[in-house]
């Protein structure tokens, strides 16, 4: 791995995620081409009805998890959450989204995908769109400037769901906890959750500083 390469880690239902997309902007901002952010997906809500509808029995079930994204997001002003999300927008699944954000980066490169990853977070948490369904999918990935032919082929082939199944794996190989996750220097330095911009921001500088051969000693 390239010191300048930062692997992250997420979910697009995962409202910390949602919360840090203003931090992966920030980075973009204070690094510009000095790094090189690789998006890769993490499966958390691959089945939300075990995931939420099942884990959180006990927990007010979906209302509860509702209520708990809300709560979360509230002190952040760049993450507003749509009221009916969780409630009466319930996706089945973020392996749909995830496939066609793979097929995107085939069809027109990671920062076009990386585009549509924000379209799509941002239509289900503000807009509540259903973005576990391939057609909300699909006509989101239209409205940002897809061609659904593409689309189709990269999923048809093969290609996507091969490069998906790939980042689930590495995931689990690097024991990634959750969505978000900031991975760097080799898999040495893994920052997960809700962590604030200033460490994110110090621990990109310090990759970036120190030479890859003093990462460890032993």
């Amino acid at each position: 791995m390239d010191r300048n390469e930062i692997d992250y880690y997420s979910d697009v239902l995962c409202v910390w995620a949602w919360i840090a997309q203003r931090r992966l902007e920030e980075a973009g901002d204070e690094w510009g081409g000095r790094i090189h952010l690789k998006h890769h997906f993490v499966n958390v809500f691959g089945d939300t009805a075990d995931k939420v509808g099942k884990q959180w029995s006990d927990r007010g079930g979906y209302a509860g998890f509702a209520t708990h994204v809300r709560e979360s997001a509230a002190p952040y002003e760049t993450a507003p959450v749509n009221a009916d999300v969780w409630t009466k927008i319930r996706p089945r699944t973020s392996a749909t989204a995830h496939l066609v954000l793979k097929a995107a980066e085939f069809a027109k490169g990671p920062e076009a995908a990386s585009r549509l990853e924000f379209k799509l977070r941002e239509a289900f948490f503000i807009d509540a769109a259903d973005i576990g369904t391939t057609g909300a999918v699909l006509e989101i990935a239209d409205d940002t400037g897809f061609d659904k032919a593409d689309l189709s082929s990269a999923i048809e082939s093969g290609a996507a769901i091969a490069e998906l199944l790939a980042d689930y794996d590495r995931a689990k190989a690097l024991g990634i906890r959750g969505s978000p996750s900031w991975v760097m220097n080799d898999g040495r330095q893994i920052l997960y959750g809700n962590v604030g911009y200033r460490l994110i921001s110090a621990n990109i500088e310090e990759v970036l500083k120190r030479p890859a051969e003093q990462a460890s000693w032993c």
